[in-house]
């Protein structure tokens, strides 16, 4: 649950503006990936503080990987007007095609504990990945129910043209939406490579559909301009006890898909049913 749902807030972000962010695996891979060359490639000859600063160094590298590929695909959508679906399709092929090319498709593995106790330690009982996933959501939360920026993106998913008649720098706000979209798809590399301790070009490929129905679930609005953060974890819940019954009654994980699949589509008709008009 942890790496979906920061995933899932990734994708929340580009839903809010209107947009769609296809590129969160890929960034993810690519990211998990640089970090994961850099701490199996550059190791010190000693384990103190030199291999700390190799780790933080490699993570670092990973969150500026993830950065580059959240600029271009704000640059592309708003300087140049491209629709989000072709610009992060563009992206998500691109870092795909690198990360696969540079690799070969070989999976990197053999962390630090450190690394390693991100996604399979507990604090106080608590799994360290799900306190990663709280830190991400509620920051995330707080910008966009308690800060001007928050307010815009907003604005620009109800009617980005009024937004932008009003005053406000669309494109600048877009620019930065898809840039923290990307970084975190990066912390989800994150906790993916220590959970899995290894890192490879096709984790979570699965993840994709289903963050797009983890967010309009939990009540983010396809279109843009709506939607809330608790709405989506309270969504990420529902789907994760959804797959826990089934695998308790040993039924098949491709069952689970469909039903989500099912879940997806109900959840977009109920409004129609309702006599509310298309947008």
């Amino acid at each position: 649950m942890p790496e979906l749902g920061i995933l899932s807030l990734a994708m929340m972000l580009a839903l809010l503006s209107g947009g769609l962010n296809l590129s969160i695996i890929a960034t993810a891979n690519l990211s998990g990936l640089t970090i994961a060359f850099l701490l199996t490639h550059y190791i010190p000859g000693t384990q103190g503080i030199a291999w700390a600063g190799v780790q933080v160094l490699a993570i670092a590298a990973g969150f500026a990987v993830a950065a580059l590929v959240g600029l271009v695909n704000g640059f592309v959508i708003a300087y140049l007007g491209v629709s989000p679906i072709l610009a992060t399709l563009g992206t998500m092929t691109l870092c795909k095609g690198l990360a696969i090319g540079l690799t070969r498709g070989n999976v990197i593995s053999g962390f630090p504990e450190p690394i390693v106790f991100i996604g399979n330690g507990t604090v106080l009982g608590v799994p360290f990945a799900l306190i990663v996933l709280a830190l991400c959501a509620l920051p995330v939360a707080l910008m966009l129910n308690a800060t001007p920026f928050g307010a815009r993106v907003y604005m620009i998913g109800s009617n980005e043209k009024a937004t932008r008649y009003s005053g406000v720098d669309t494109r600048a706000v877009l620019l930065k939406l898809y840039v923290l979209s990307s970084l975190l798809a990066s912390v989800a590399a994150v906790v993916m490579l220590a959970r899995f301790n290894s890192a490879n070009a096709a984790y979570g490929e699965s993840y994709l559909l289903v963050t797009i129905l983890a967010a309009v679930l939990g009540g983010v609005d396809p279109f843009g301009g709506f939607g809330k953060v608790g709405g989506l974890l309270l969504a990420l819940i529902i789907l994760q006890v959804i797959s826990s019954a089934f695998n308790l009654l040993n039924l098949s994980q491709f069952l689970t898909l469909a039903i989500w699949g099912g879940i997806l589509i109900a959840v977009a008709a109920v409004p129609h049913l309702g006599g509310k008009a298309p947008r």
